[in-house]
C-alpha cells in the first residue's frame, strides 16, 4: 500500500484516527480523483474537506454511545491519482484497497468521483466472489457509455455490475435516470425507492434486505447526492428530492449489521458548497460509520 499512497500530500487525519495501523480494525483511505466528472468538478478535494470538517464535530455519538477512541481506525492518507490517467487512478486505488482486505481489516474510502468505486469492489471481489453492493444514490449510474466513454461516474455501477453481476446490486433512494437505466432496474428488482427509506418503512425496509442478502460479504457504496441538496448542497450534480440526514442514517446503521468489508462516501466537492455543511455531514456520518463497524 505504500508505494501508491502517499501520506505527505495528506494534510492531518480524521479525528481521533490512531497513529499506526497494525493494531486498526478499519483503515480510511482517501481517493482524490474527479477525472471523468460532467457536472461541477472538485470532489479530489473531498477527502481533505471531510478531514477538516472532523475536527468540527465531536468524537463521541449519542446514537451509539461510543467515543471514536473505541473505533481503532487508522487513517492512512490518499491514493496517488495521476490527474488525468483513469486507468493508472483506478489501479493505485485498487491495489490501495487489496492490501487494506487481505489483512482481514474493513475498508472506508473517502471520495473522490464515483468512478473508485469500481476500484474498490474490483480489490473486494477478488478476496469475496460472492460479494452483495448496495448503492445509495440520487442517480442510476448503470449507462454503458456516457459521452462514448465506457469508464465515468455516469457508468460506474454498470462497470460495478460487469464484476459482481447485475443480480448482486441493491440501488437506494435512486430519483434520476435515464428511460433505459430505469427499465433495467425494474426488471433487476432491487431499486429501493426513497419512500420506503423514510419514516415508518424505513426498519421494515431495511430488515427485508437483511434477509434477502444473509451472511454475504457486502460493500456499501454512499454517493453524498443522495441526501437532499437541501441537506448537502456541496456535490457536483445535485438531485431534489432526496433523503434526510436522520433517514439516510437510520438505514445505514441498520445495514451496517450486515457482513460489511468496505463502506464509501464519494462526490463530496467543497468547491461549490462554501457553507462547509456538506462535508460536515460527511464526517458525521463517517464518524458513526467507524464506530458501527
Amino acid at each position: 500500500m505504500n508505494s501508491v499512497i502517499d501520506s505527505s500530500r495528506c494534510r492531518g487525519r480524521f479525528l481521533e484516527s490512531m497513529d499506526r495501523g497494525d493494531q486498526a480494525r478499519t483503515i480510511v483511505i482517501g481517493a482524490p480523483m474527479d477525472h471523468t466528472v460532467s457536472g461541477r468538478p472538485g470532489s479530489r478535494y473531498g477527502p481533505e474537506a471531510i478531514r477538516f470538517a472532523s475536527e468540527l464535530i465531536e468524537d463521541y455519538s449519542p446514537i451509539l454511545d461510543r467515543e471514536l477512541a473505541d473505533a481503532r481506525f487508522y487513517d492512512a492518507g490518499d491514493v496517488l491519482t495521476p490527474f488525468g490517467d483513469i486507468e493508472a487512478s483506478l489501479n493505485n486505488i485498487e491495489a490501495a484497497c487489496k492490501s487494506v482486505l487481505e489483512t482481514d481489516k474493513r475498508l472506508l474510502v473517502l471520495g473522490g468521483e464515483h468512478l473508485v468505486t469500481v476500484a474498490a469492489v474490483r480489490a473486494a471481489h477478488r478476496l469475496y466472489p460472492d460479494l452483495t453492493v448496495l448503492q445509495f444514490d440520487a442517480h442510476a449510474d448503470l449507462r454503458d457509455d456516457y459521452l462514448g466513454q465506457k469508464f465515468s461516474h455516469a457508468t460506474a455501477m454498470r462497470r460495478v455490475c460487469d464484476i459482481i453481476g447485475m443480480d448482486s446490486l441493491w440501488q437506494l433512494g435512486i430519483r434520476s435516470g435515464t428511460r433505459e437505466e430505469y427499465a433495467l432496474m425494474r426488471s433487476l428488482g432491487r431499486m429501493v425507492d426513497s419512500e420506503l427509506l423514510c419514516g415508518a418503512d424505513r426498519s421494515e425496509t431495511a430488515q427485508k434486505i437483511i434477509d434477502a442478502i444473509g451472511s454475504r460479504p457486502t460493500y456499501l457504496t454512499i454517493d453524498i447526492d443522495v441526501l437532499d441538496p437541501a441537506v448537502a448542497p456541496g456535490t457536483g450534480t445535485p438531485e431534489p428530492g432526496g433523503l434526510g440526514f436522520g433517514d439516510l442514517l437510520h438505514m445505514l446503521l441498520r445495514l451496517l449489521q450486515l457482513n460489511v468489508v468496505g463502506v464509501d462516501i464519494v462526490e463530496v466537492n467543497p468547491v461549490v458548497d462554501s457553507s462547509g455543511r456538506t462535508s460536515i455531514v460527511a464526517a458525521k456520518l463517517v464518524r458513526e460509520i467507524l464506530l458501527a463497524l
